[in-house]
């Protein structure tokens, strides 16, 4: 997930056009973050683990997950239950990472990741290969996305991790809503309160603090079956900003 450790703030406010995606520093955000498991990476997968379970294996067609970046573990989730997965990407970076994975093997740091996925859902594929096999890299963004073709889609510390504007926020996660048909699942992971960021000694990063408060006003109107809860701030990486993590998962209303 973005590091933040709170840059001076201007008058602009930045969006999501604003910022070079293509340039987004990929090994500095996988060192800070994803080379070993933290504590707020065992509460997402617990969680979202908890919401593929529910599903039979196999029984979703298509799944999204949109801003992949170079994350593995949303990905490996997905494996149980879908038999395609579009890791949606609009920086060049993250697509370079992710096709690198597909193509040469995971890296090894992700193999303690899978082990925990699997061990909470023995459906998924024997080993973390057989479960990227399924995952096609797609270049684009949230406006990129035609409406209803997927039955599932995640979205882990995106929206509110590339932009300063609560409008352009709101529309994010409309455009995630509307990826889904008419009574598909949606599952997500945000950063709780996180200010723009860096990621080490790099750029300032747009990101929009938001809460609970925030994502019930963005959700409610929008979906069904909203249920958000919280992971508390890990304490084990730096102090970045934020207060925490919150996770969602809802449904987008049927006819």
């Amino acid at each position: 997930m973005p590091t933040a450790r709170r840059p001076a703030r201007g008058p602009t406010v930045r969006r999501n056009r604003d910022a070079d995606w293509n340039a987004w520093p990929v090994d500095a955000y996988l060192a800070e973050n994803y080379r070993r498991m933290h504590p707020c990476d065992i509460g997402v997968i617990h969680h979202h683990s908890a919401f593929y379970r529910t599903s039979a294996p196999g029984s979703v067609a298509r799944s999204l997950e949109l801003g992949a970046g170079p994350n593995l573990y949303p990905l490996m989730l997905a494996a149980g239950t879908a038999r395609r997965i579009d890791a949606l990407e609009p920086g060049s970076a993250g697509r370079d990472y992710l096709r690198r994975q597909l193509e040469h093997g995971p890296e090894d740091s992700w193999q303690p990741f899978y082990a925990l996925c699997r061990a909470l859902d023995p459906t998924l594929p024997a080993t973390l290969p057989e479960a990227l096999a399924r995952v096609r890299v797609v270049a684009g963004g949230a406006g990129d996305l035609p409406d209803g073709a997927y039955d599932t889609a995640s979205m882990n510390f995106v929206a509110e991790s590339v932009t300063e504007d609560f409008g352009e926020f709101t529309s994010l996660c409309e455009a995630f809503v509307h990826a889904v048909r008419p009574g598909g699942r949606l599952v997500a992971s945000f950063m709780e309160r996180m200010p723009s960021y860096r990621i080490g000694g790099g750029p300032v990063w747009p990101a929009c603090p938001v809460d609970e408060t925030a994502l019930r006003a963005v959700f409610a109107p929008r979906t069904t079956g909203l249920r958000i809860s919280r992971l508390a701030k890990d304490r084990t990486l730096p102090e970045y900003g934020d207060t925490g993590v919150l996770l969602l998962t809802a449904e987008r209303p049927a006819p």
